[in-house]
């Protein structure tokens, strides 16, 4: 049959509500980061803008990268369970984290060689984490000083990451100094005996700082101002200790001690006063182990999947642990979380909150501070969003009745 349908040319007046003109964004930074909706996007932008053997030391992994697989795939696993018809038209997104509130179930990880990833470094992660209400981790590898980072935002909530280092002496002195700039929680990372095989930076030739080989000049051309920052803003180093030249897998070997065991966490507890925290948990025994020894809080951890490949899940061993810790310490995981989601997941098994790494340096390298912001902004949208979507009105009142991990 003919199509009938009465037809006439269109006036501008109706075209133009069409066209959805919107002011431009004059800064690229604002511009670019205008774009990112997820985590994912903030990974692709921070793989564009960085270096290759930069952006492989923070997506990449240990050995085949099972590990890191394994954790992601765990989330994609997470079934919620929603309720409908409640008023969700306001929701909490906030947690009690070592007894203060955060706005979301959510702890910063310490990551090394922050510079190396952004000019910015530390110091942008800690305003971004402060203007957020989260706590942050300053890590032993870091390159901004213990004292520098407190002078930054003096009322942010800010932890210090300890290693422990064969020269003990030097490891309790950066204890003293965290205690003395105010940082109210001590975490202990101890899943890093020796280094993991990360066969990405084995391949890039990654050494700290980067060495100017004819493949790094060659990059300088597709990256120049990533180098240019790098190289106008001060030396790349370590603020805790003397400047290094080598890999990471060399300095590990250096610098750590693979002969610690729970004496040396009974001696760290006795130096600290305030809350202690220990990282790295992937065993039921491990973690009964250092709550005996004086953990006010332990992260269920596989380090990113970076230390050893095809190590435990943490999202799945998370339930064991709690039951395990039985309310007498604070449970957190890490590795694998991309989403505000996944805090709700992580939070219905049984953590107090998710601790991320990757997802805000992919933010920092992105956009520095403003990249940082974007991430957690993203994370506490998709987290409200959740919420709403299962018909809870707060993530403390999130349970396993609403999350299950599909096998």
């Amino acid at each position: 049959m003919p199509d009938r349908t009465p037809r006439h040319l269109p006036r501008w007046s109706e075209l133009q509500p069409l066209l959805g003109a919107r002011k431009p964004i004059r800064n690229p930074v604002d511009r670019r980061l205008a774009r990112a909706h997820t985590i994912a996007d903030l990974r692709d932008i921070a793989r564009r803008r960085s270096p290759r053997s930069v952006f492989d030391y923070v997506d990449g992994a240990a050995e085949s990268e099972v590990g890191i697989g394994r954790a992601r795939d765990a989330y994609r696993r997470i079934e919620f369970s929603p309720r409908v018809l409640r008023d969700v038209t306001r929701v909490d997104t906030s947690r009690t984290i070592l007894g203060k509130r955060a706005a979301l179930p959510l702890i910063l990880a310490p990551t090394g060689f922050t510079k190396m990833m952004q000019h910015e470094a530390e110091p942008a992660v800690f305003r971004a984490a402060a203007d957020a209400d989260v706590p942050y981790a300053l890590s032993t590898m870091g390159t901004t000083g213990i004292e520098e980072l407190a002078a930054v935002v003096p009322n942010g909530r800010r932890w210090f990451q300890l290693y422990l280092w064969k020269d003990r002496a030097a490891s309790m002195e950066l204890v003293d100094r965290a205690l003395d700039s105010g940082y109210d929680t001590l975490l202990v990372t101890v899943d890093t005996p020796v280094a993991g095989a990360r066969l990405r930076d084995v391949r890039n030739g990654l050494t700290i700082p980067p060495q100017l080989t004819f493949s790094t000049l060659a990059d300088m051309s597709r990256h120049p101002s990533w180098w240019f920052n790098l190289l106008t803003t001060g030396p790349l180093e370590f603020a805790s200790f003397n400047s290094f030249d080598g890999t990471v897998a060399e300095l590990i070997a250096k610098m750590f001690d693979p002969s610690a065991t729970l004496d040396d966490l009974a001696s760290i507890r006795a130096a600290w006063p305030h809350r202690l925290v220990v990282k790295g948990i992937q065993s039921t025994d491990d973690a009964k182990a250092v709550v005996d020894h004086g953990a006010d809080a332990i992260v269920v951890s596989n380090h990113g999947g970076r230390q050893l490949d095809r190590a435990p899940t943490p999202l799945e061993l998370l339930p064991s642990v709690v039951e395990a810790v039985g309310g007498r310490a604070e449970v957190f995981v890490d590795t694998g979380i991309m989403h505000g989601g996944d805090l709700v997941a992580a939070v219905g098994l049984g953590a107090t909150a998710g601790v991320v790494g990757r997802a805000y340096l992919y933010g920092l390298m992105a956009g520095g501070e403003r990249g940082v912001a974007r991430a957690l902004d993203i994370l506490h949208t998709e987290t409200t969003r959740t919420l709403q979507l299962l018909g809870v009105t707060s993530i403390d009142d999130v349970g396993p009745e609403h999350v299950r991990l599909r096998t």
